[in-house]
C-alpha cells in the first residue's frame, strides 16, 4: 500500500487528493485536503505524516510544478499491470480528444485546454494523455501520445482527424495495427473506399475476400442494426503505398427503425493495416464509441469536468488525469452500481476504497 499511495510528503503523496473525494463535482484541492484531513489517522496506518497533512497551497503548487508526462509516467506499472490482470487477446485502443470548456483563461489569452486521451476499451482504462490548445492540434498531440504508451499487438482506433500517413507510420512501426476513419478530411482515399463499397461494385466486392459482421439491438423506442464489412485490400486499389501498412478497407453500416415505421441510415468507412475477423472489426469500430460513452460522458456527467475552472496548464492536466485514472480504478471494482455511486462509497467508507485502490476484492 506505500508503494501505490507514497509519502504525503512528497508529490505521489497527492494522487489521494484527486481520487478519493466523491464524484459529481471536478476535483479541487481545497476540498481534497478536507477529505485527507478527516481521514488523516486512517492514512497513518500506511504512512508517516510527521508534518501533518499538506496544506492547500502545498497540493496546488505541487500539481502547478509536476510535468504531466512525467506525473503520468508514475502510473506506467500500475496500468501495466492491469492490462496484464486483464490479458484476453489484444487490447483495442481508442484515442480521441475531449474540451475542459471552463479552462480558459481570458487575461492570459488561453482558450480551452484540449487534451487527447489513449482509452483501453475492453478494459476500461486510462493509458495517457496529451494536452494540447486547440482540438485542431490533435494531428500533432496524436505522435506524442503514442510515444507515451505501447501499442505493441493493439489495435489503435483513430477517428477522421487522426487519419494521417505519418500517425500511421507511427502505429505501425510501434508493431500495433490501426483502423482509422475515413472522411472527406482524405478527399481521395474517402473517394477511394467509398466508391468500393458502392452498388455499382457489388459484383466485384463480392468476388473480392472479404469478411463480415452484423448485430441488433432494441432500446430507447428503436430498433438498431449494424452490419460491418472489411475487405482485402484490392490489387488496383491506386492508393495503396502511400498509406504504411494497409491492408484492408471496411464499412460499418447502422440502420435505425423507429417505432412509427420510419428509418435512417448512416455509413462511415475505415482503413485498417491488418485483415482483422469480422467480429474484431467491429469489436475496433464500437471500441472507439466507448471513449465517448465511457469515458468522456463519464467525465461529463459524474465528475463535471466541464465545470472544472482550474486554469493553470499543468495543473488542470495533472487533475485531468487523476479523473481519469480514478474512473479507471472504480470501472474495475465489481459493485453492481454506477460510477458515482462507487465514488460516494469510496468517500464514505474507507475500506471499500482500500478495495477500489488495490482491487482486493475480485
Amino acid at each position: 500500500m506505500r508503494a501505490i499511495l507514497g509519502d504525503l510528503r512528497k508529490p505521489a503523496g497527492i494522487i489521494p487528493s484527486g481520487t478519493n473525494r466523491p464524484a459529481r463535482r471536478a476535483p479541487r484541492p481545497p476540498k481534497s485536503r478536507g477529505f485527507l484531513r478527516e481521514n488523516q489517522d486512517w492514512l497513518e496506518t500506511f504512512l508517516e505524516l510527521p508534518h501533518g497533512i499538506p496544506s492547500r497551497d502545498c497540493i496546488r503548487r505541487v500539481l502547478s510544478a509536476l510535468k504531466p508526462s512525467a506525473f503520468q509516467h508514475c502510473f506506467e506499472a500500475w496500468i501495466g499491470h492491469l492490462i496484464k490482470e486483464d490479458a484476453e487477446g489484444k487490447p483495442v485502443i481508442a484515442i480521441d480528444g475531449k474540451t475542459l470548456r471552463r479552462s480558459h483563461d481570458g487575461r492570459k489569452g488561453l482558450g480551452p485546454l484540449h487534451l487527447v486521451s489513449a482509452w483501453a476499451s475492453k478494459q476500461g482504462l486510462a493509458l495517457g494523455q496529451v494536452a494540447t490548445e486547440e482540438k485542431s492540434n490533435e494531428i500533432t498531440a496524436i505522435p506524442e501520445l503514442l510515444d507515451q504508451i505501447d501499442v505493441n499487438g493493439a489495435v489503435v482506433t483513430i477517428d477522421a482527424m487522426g487519419c494521417q500517413k505519418d500517425i500511421a507510420k507511427k502505429i505501425v512501426d510501434g508493431k500495433g495495427d490501426y483502423v482509422l476513419a475515413v472522411k472527406e478530411n482524405q478527399p481521395k482515399l474517402y473517394e477511394a473506399v467509398r466508391e468500393f463499397f458502392s452498388d455499382q461494385r457489388l459484383d466485384e466486392r463480392m468476388n473480392t475476400p472479404h469478411r463480415e459482421h452484423c448485430t441488433s439491438e432494441q432500446g430507447h423506442g428503436r430498433q438498431e442494426e449494424r452490419y460491418y464489412v472489411l475487405a482485402k485490400l484490392p490489387a488496383d486499389f491506386v492508393l495503396q503505398r502511400q498509406w504504411p501498412g494497409l491492408k484492408a478497407i471496411g464499412m460499418a453500416l447502422r440502420v435505425n427503425t423507429n417505432k412509427d415505421g420510419t428509418t435512417s441510415c448512416e455509413e462511415r468507412y475505415f482503413i485498417s493495416s491488418r485483415y482483422l475477423s469480422g467480429r474484431r472489426f467491429a469489436e475496433a469500430v464500437r471500441g472507439h464509441w466507448g471513449i465517448e460513452n465511457s469515458l468522456h460522458w463519464v467525465l461529463d456527467v459524474s465528475f463535471d469536468e466541464d465545470q472544472s475552472r482550474t486554469r493553470e496548464r499543468h495543473m488542470a492536466n495533472n487533475l485531468a488525469w487523476l479523473r481519469r485514472f480514478a474512473i479507471s480504478l472504480l470501472k474495475r471494482h465489481p459493485e453492481k452500481t454506477s460510477i458515482i455511486g462507487r465514488s460516494r462509497m469510496a468517500g464514505w467508507n474507507n475500506d471499500f476504497l482500500l478495495e477500489v485502490l488495490v482491487r482486493a476484492r475480485t
